[in-house]
């Protein structure tokens, strides 16, 4: 039974912070052998029962939960950082003749070894990912992540109209290869499976049915596309499909929305719009490093949290500029702070890691399972040096409470404060 002792972050059921300065962290396997969280807490509350044996001391390091990446896109790791006028512009002229290439499996394979290890150098144990349309790009992540024993959610991407050849897919193919790959992957070890529409405007409406048809035969599989992302995106989805109150109701319309649907963005939306959210169980992934990049505007974190929308961050690379989970909730920050568009609020340095820890699992549906170090969840876990550069070391010794101490390790943290990433597996100790 490996037991930790080190300062320990963790989440209570609302949202706030639990923080132990001397903490204690034991783990062990679940009847499938599955390390997980049997004691997590203060070392002087728990060394009775979990301290005799072996102890692995890290004096000076933080256990916390593994990160969970709501909405990032495999096959853009290597548009990353591509100058463009806006979304639309930067999907013609980067994305989709990048991800041609993903119809060769030994491309998807290449790069889905770098993706994931990134992932993990970076503390992301779990991740919400876009694949491309071709059934090998999915097939090559599932591989690489099942290798790893890492929990992820991915799924082919249906586009098959407004796209150029070589990604636009066939509809009634597209289909029959979703259901095809649902039946292979969805629940094997820690993966999970995402019907994926692009957005609905590259989607035919025989499409959106079919995969409103696919939702509705396997409700435990998760749904996973983009809404209200940009101003120029909602005009042509308000000109293709009229008959829609909005963008948002597009995907309502055809049984898209409910429990386990995350849709990516959802800044520009109105009241009705929130409503319809908070009332299907459909979520949002925030992702302000886009946001920011692309000019596409500012989620608004007061009306969501008025409505009641539930929310979590992503990376939403390649429009998304870092795989750090310390550069997406610093954004977030920038995000909620911005007062022109909407009312500007300071979020915690709390709530922007519940955000990318237990928060995001939560809208995910995972509650429990990731995102937290209560016991019973999975025992996916960073362990983090705030010493990593001399100016975090300096910063963050003269942290005087838990908030300066946290956002100190956000503004400025990277993958250097990273120092291991451990994921839950019967063998323990997977970690890079």
């Amino acid at each position: 039974m490996p037991v930790f002792r080190s300062a320990l972050l963790r989440f209570a059921d609302d949202g706030s912070a639990l923080y132990e300065q001397d903490g204690l962290l034991a783990v062990g396997p679940d009847a499938q052998g599955r390390q997980r969280v049997l004691a997590a807490g203060a070392w002087s509350d728990l060394a009775p029962r979990f301290g005799g044996g072996p102890i692995e001391h890290l004096p000076g390091r933080i256990i916390a939960p593994g990160f969970v990446d709501m909405h990032i896109h495999f096959p853009q790791t290597d548009v990353i950082g591509s100058p463009a006028d806006g979304l639309l512009p930067w999907l013609e002229n980067y994305t989709f003749p990048h991800e041609k290439r993903f119809v060769a499996p030994e491309y998807s394979a290449q790069i889905a070894q770098f993706f994931i290890a990134e992932l993990l150098r970076n503390g992301v144990t779990t991740a919400l990912a876009f694949a491309t349309s071709h059934p090998a790009s999915a097939e090559a992540l599932f591989v690489e992540a099942q290798r790893h024993q890492m929990r992820l959610i991915t799924g082919k991407v249906l586009q098959d109209r407004h796209s150029p050849d070589g990604v636009r897919d066939d509809t009634e193919q597209s289909l029959i290869d979703t259901e095809a790959l649902i039946q292979r992957w969805h629940g094997v070890d820690r993966l999970g499976y995402a019907i994926t529409p692009r957005f609905a405007p590259t989607s035919t409406p025989a499409q959106l049915r079919g995969a409103g048809e696919l939702a509705a035969r396997y409700p435990d599989v998760w749904i996973h596309s983009h809404v209200a992302e940009n101003l120029d995106e909602i005009r042509w989805a308000r000109e293709l499909f009229p008959a829609s109150r909005s963008y948002l109701s597009v995907y309502d319309d055809f049984g898209l929305l409910r429990e386990r649907a995350v849709y990516a963005h959802c800044i520009h939306l109105d009241e009705p719009d929130r409503a319809l959210l908070r009332d299907t169980g459909a979520v949002a992934a925030i992702s302000p490093t886009s946001n920011l990049f692309l000019g596409s505007g500012f989620f608004d974190y007061a009306e969501a949290d008025r409505v009641g929308v539930g929310y979590g961050l992503g990376s939403d690379v390649g429009g998304g500029t870092s795989f750090s989970p310390f550069h997406t909730m610093m954004a977030a920050y920038y995000v909620g702070r911005e007062g022109q568009t909407k009312r500007g609020l300071s979020l915690s340095p709390a709530h922007l890691w519940w955000q990318h820890t237990a928060g995001a699992a939560r809208a995910l549906g995972l509650a429990g399972v990731v995102g937290n170090l209560q016991p019973g969840c999975e025992a996916d876990f960073v362990v983090l040096n705030p010493q990593a550069t001399p100016l975090l070391a300096r910063r963050t010794a003269q942290a005087d409470s838990l908030d300066e101490l946290l956002f100190a390790m956000i503004v400025l943290g990277d993958d250097r404060l990273v120092e291991k990433t451990v994921i839950s597996q019967a063998k323990y100790g997977s970690c890079v």
